[in-house]
């Protein structure tokens, strides 16, 4: 999904903007979804591709809602990020490239990957 600056900006708000277009990250335990126990998807927030699942949500106590793997669909691509001084793997959406987070090696088994994802890249929808 390609869409012009200008148009994300039509469609997001401010904060979705400054997060999923220009790689921005909300502040740590501040995140509407971060404490989510419901079942249902993670969709996301830019084009609503399925990222994850309530199945797969743990609490990491990272302050950001925590995935030991992405949906079945592997909607999420993986890019190297080496800002902040800091060797790290950036998470995207693969249709439309929004920011997720981040993906860390220090997660559950049997994956031990823990997507660390900003609450407002995802959109919750109950199953």
């Amino acid at each position: 999904m390609k869409l012009t600056e200008q148009e994300w900006r039509d469609r997001l708000t401010d904060e979705e903007f400054r997060v999923c277009r220009q790689q921005g990250t909300e502040r740590p335990y501040t995140g509407t979804l971060l404490n989510n126990k419901e079942s249902g998807d993670y969709h996301c927030t830019c084009c609503n591709a399925v990222l994850f699942t309530s199945d797969d949500k743990f609490d990491s106590g990272c302050g950001w809602p925590s995935f030991k793997a992405q949906s079945s669909n592997k909607n999420v691509e993986y890019r190297p990020d080496n800002s902040l001084g800091m060797q790290r793997t950036e998470i995207v959406c693969k249709h439309c490239e929004a920011h997720l987070g981040h993906v860390f090696e220090d997660g559950p088994l049997p994956t031990g990957q823990r997507y660390c994802v900003n609450s407002v890249s995802v959109k919750f929808e109950k199953v």
